[in-house]
């Protein structure tokens, strides 16, 4: 890899101006694409194939006005004439869309000041965020006392829709700022700062462009361009940093610029290969969840990542090449440093560390253990509503509406015995929690539908609970005649999707701590150095569960005004855990590689451990408070998910950068000696490793 890299690094050195003229172009040519991404984004993907929730949702298609997705018109008005007349307009509005029709008489409330009016969208589901926006547009209306407001999933993800790219926009727009803030800080020059501030801009603009592209083949949950956008900015601007740092810290050392950039390519290259390699396989790991949204995040993840490898390692060397020492350029006063030093504080630390290894890893252990204790108080649960702001014109007429209807999102049984059904419906009308119940006939007869409907929020516990009390009692009467019952709707949907999740997160976990593992082996030729990292990237992502139970279920920063949720999404766990576990290694390898490049060189194992850690520790520090900077733009601009994916990332890489690669990890090197560099024999030759300048182990 090292010599790939250092080839790639003369060639695109020798055609900078055609490499930056092909990167200019396709930028260019993804400009349009990456801006309209949104467009083809569904809301959908949540169902778990071969679920009950999704034989139920097949199911529902024979029933006579269920044969697509719900809607309504929630009216309100000063009195009972003016709704009449709003309702009048929204049925000539209707008319001009042939795959939205009205699926019943409207229900009237307060004396007939208010009604909502059902409907039914029967158009391709995957186009049904795009129909909602364009309802929205023709008949939401404030005027003569009166308020009409369309709901329903579709205005729900329309309004979300809206919301995540104001919510991205604005979020970009604190994350890139700060970025470039920490980027000066740490190379004290305008040129060398904003060398990987346009790699992190390229990267995520054309990963844009391909999601784009990609849900013009398969649908793409509407979270796929925050999570991407995030992790993109974060990885393309640390990789970026990696390779400038050793460019500059070459020429400062006295190389010419193509020296200087072969040995940045070669090895901090060959960090960011691994790197990106890695965070790609425990992004990989979230296709063990057989939920089409899942995929689809960790896809747009893995794109982003992709691109961040190869602008890194094709772009930004021909832009070194331009710039060649001139990168020192434009220094800035208050933030000069050299690349070349270390500094007196890190040689320092590393010293104190390495002295008194065994305090300073259980001292480091312990801290981490406390903080991660919360995490074992870890509950999920699915809101869509909560998503969207407090103040959305989507959310306040849901939940208006469900204080005058009760909520929409009824429990839908199926059966093929009618007296079954019969029996069905009045047991579950008894049933504490549940407002009524009513039967329907398929269109052929051959099915009946039982609906219930909820007295409480169709994806809050109340309503799981009682959805599991009512799947218990259709199963037993439908059992007794010799049947069966499928139970789905809304909470049903929920159930299984949140059981995908969680259910499969030990798999998540182990496919990622296999893969992480055997990548390590390779780079690092080592046995116990990738069995290190493994167990203390655990301890990163233990930390960043516990800050997310106390921030987001016990509300600890309610007093700065938040208002926590009380839970997390159920896949905000799973998302955060691989994308920790990819990040984490970023450090991991580009310490370790700076360290082996000591130990190769024939130094002892301590001072190799010694003088990497103070060659690298600031660089390290730069990139975690990237990381950390940008993830909690998103912390602070995102929906309440995306909120804890920005939390849970930005602790996750704060404690990595600092407790674990600063102490824990040199704690423990110091301790092991030379066993950090075992390798057994066969091993050795089918690596091809390389001994050390003057080999130490027996």
């Amino acid at each position: 890899m090292e010599r790939y890299l250092a080839g790639l690094a003369d060639f695109t050195r020798r055609r900078r101006r055609l490499v930056v003229a092909v990167w200019a172009a396709v930028l260019l040519g993804c400009g349009w694409f990456a801006a309209h991404q949104f467009d083809r984004l569904s809301s959908g993907g949540w169902d778990v194939p071969g679920s009950q929730s999704a034989t139920a949702a097949t199911l529902l298609e024979r029933f006579p006005g269920r044969d697509g997705v719900q809607l309504a018109v929630l009216v309100e008005a000063s009195s009972a004439g003016r709704a009449d007349a709003a309702l009048e307009r929204t049925r000539a509005a209707l008319s001009r869309f042939s795959d939205v029709r009205v699926a019943g008489s409207a229900q009237r409330f307060e004396s007939g000041s208010a009604a909502v009016l059902p409907l039914l969208y029967v158009g391709d589901e995957d186009e049904a965020t795009a129909r909602g926006t364009a309802l929205r547009e023709a008949l939401v209306a404030d005027a003569n006392a009166t308020a009409v407001r369309v709901i329903g999933e579709p205005a729900l993800w329309s309004e979300l829709d809206a919301v995540s790219k104001a919510q991205l926009a604005r979020a970009e727009g604190i994350g890139l700022p700060l970025a470039l803030v920490v980027l000066l800080a740490a190379f004290g020059t305008l040129v060398a700062a904003l060398a990987p501030l346009a790699v992190g801009f390229v990267a995520v603009a054309v990963t844009g462009a391909l999601v784009y592209w990609l849900a013009g083949l398969v649908p793409m949950s509407i979270f796929a361009p925050n999570v991407a956008s995030m992790i993109g900015i974060g990885v393309a601007i640390d990789y970026s940093l990696f390779v400038v740092s050793r460019f500059r810290r070459e020429l400062h050392a006295g190389q010419e610029t193509d020296e200087a950039l072969r040995r940045a390519l070669a090895s901090a290259g060959t960090a960011v290969v691994f790197s990106g390699g890695t965070v790609v396989v425990s992004l990989a790991g979230l296709f063990l969840v057989d939920v089409n949204a899942i995929r689809s995040m960790a896809a747009g993840a893995i794109i982003v990542v992709a691109v961040a490898v190869l602008t890194a390692t094709t772009l930004l060397p021909a832009m070194l090449a331009f710039a060649g020492r001139r990168v020192d350029r434009f220094t800035v006063p208050f933030a000069h440093a050299s690349a070349g030093e270390s500094g007196r504080f890190w040689p320092a630390w590393t010293r104190r560390v390495m002295r008194r290894p065994g305090l300073a890893l259980a001292a480091g252990v312990a801290l981490l253990a406390t903080i991660a204790v919360p995490a074992f108080s870890l509950r999920t649960e699915s809101h869509g509503l909560d998503q969207l702001p407090a103040g959305s014109e989507v959310r306040q007429a849901t939940e208006r509406a469900g204080e005058l209807t009760g909520f929409t999102g009824p429990i839908q049984i199926f059966t093929d015995d009618q007296q079954a059904a019969a029996e069905i419906a009045a047991a579950a009308a008894r049933l504490p929690g549940i407002r009524s119940a009513s039967g329907l006939a398929s269109t052929d007869g051959s099915r009946y539908l039982v609906e219930v409907v909820l007295a409480a929020d169709p994806e809050s516990r109340e309503a799981q609970a009682v959805y599991r009390r009512t799947a218990d009692t259709a199963t037993a009467i439908a059992s007794r005649h010799r049947t069966e019952a499928v139970v789905g709707g809304m909470t049903a949907s929920v159930v299984d999707a949140s059981s995908a999740v969680t259910g499969n997160l030990w798999k998540i976990l182990l496919f990622v701590l296999a893969a992480s593992y055997l990548i390590l082996l390779v780079l690092l030729r080592s046995v116990l150095l990738p069995l290190k990292a493994v167990f203390m990237n655990a301890f990163s992502v233990g930390a960043a569960f516990g800050v997310l139970v106390v921030v987001f279920q016990w509300g600890w920063l309610d007093w700065t005004g938040y208002t926590s949720p009380g839970y997390l999404d159920p896949f905000v766990p799973a998302v955060v855990l691989a994308i920790t576990f990819g990040l984490s290694m970023d450090y991991e390898v580009f310490l370790l590689t700076r360290i082996r490049e000591r130990y190769l060189a024939g130094a002892p194992n301590e001072q190799a451990v010694a003088e990497g850690l103070a060659a690298s520790a600031r660089t390290i520090t730069a990139a975690a408070l990237i990381m950390v900077a940008v993830f909690g733009a998103f912390a602070l601009a995102g929906a309440p998910s995306i909120k804890a994916f920005g939390v849970g990332l930005s602790v996750a890489i704060l404690v990595d950068a600092t407790i674990v690669r600063l102490v824990l990890v040199p704690a423990t090197m110091r301790l092991l000696g030379d066993w950090n560099w075992w390798l057994p024999r066969p091993l050795t030759r089918v690596l091809h490793t390389p001994e050390p300048a003057r080999s130490r182990l027996a």
